[in-house]
């Protein structure tokens, strides 16, 4: 019976002689080229079967409003905290929220998230009250407070919610300060985001 040492013997006379011929094949026809030793081959080969891949960041991201960059043009954001009751955060846990229909609003001095829907889950206390729409109260400094009520006196401005995600362990909001688009432009942004898909799908066949 062969032995593990001579198959392993074998295996790698045969892996020399294969790279060997290669090399005579590629000194020949490039004879400037510079050869890689034959140990250095396998320790190469040896390292990309072993190498670990590296792991993917998580995804922080809770909901993104895809309306709000359809409707405007984003001119500036704003990270602000938000005041959420404790069965809002075990709902956001869990990616329960819309904000296709939020808008943000400035009244006294300070800023309020309304029309985000965060739905209740089933194990909610039943002696809380839970309303989906309730308005949240943004918590941002008074300098981005000031700029955002300034910039919306403007005709055609308005300040929207555009995204809520995690940061460490808190849940924040990307504020906009945007302007609203006129029909052809957002005709313009269709057919942008159309080429874009159409784009990606003639490269992958093309690495086919």
């Amino acid at each position: 019976m062969t032995s593990i040492d001579s198959i392993s013997g074998l295996f790698y006379t045969q892996c020399r002689e294969i790279i060997e011929l290669a090399q005579g094949s590629i000194k020949s026809a490039y004879p400037r080229t510079i050869q890689t030793p034959f140990h250095a081959i396998l320790v190469t080969m040896g390292k990309s079967k072993n190498a670990k891949r590296k792991p993917k960041a998580p995804d922080t991201t809770i909901v993104v409003n895809k309306k709000a960059r359809h409707d405007y043009f984003v001119e500036d954001t704003f990270e602000s905290g938000i005041a959420l009751q404790g069965w809002e955060v075990k709902s956001l846990r869990l990616k329960k929220v819309q904000l296709v229909d939020s808008y943000v609003t400035l009244k006294d001095g300070e800023a309020f998230l309304l029309g985000c829907n965060i739905s209740p889950l089933d194990t909610t206390n039943t002696h809380t009250i839970a309303d989906p729409s309730r308005t949240k109260k943004l918590l941002l400094h008074k300098k981005e407070l000031a700029k955002l009520f300034s910039a919306t006196q403007q005709k055609g401005h308005t300040c929207v919610c555009t995204k809520m995600y995690w940061k460490n362990h808190l849940i924040k909001c990307q504020i906009a300060l945007a302007k609203g688009k006129q029909s052809h432009d957002k005709r313009a942004t269709v057919k942008d985001r159309e080429w874009n898909i159409d784009k990606q799908r003639i490269v992958r066949q093309a690495n086919r």
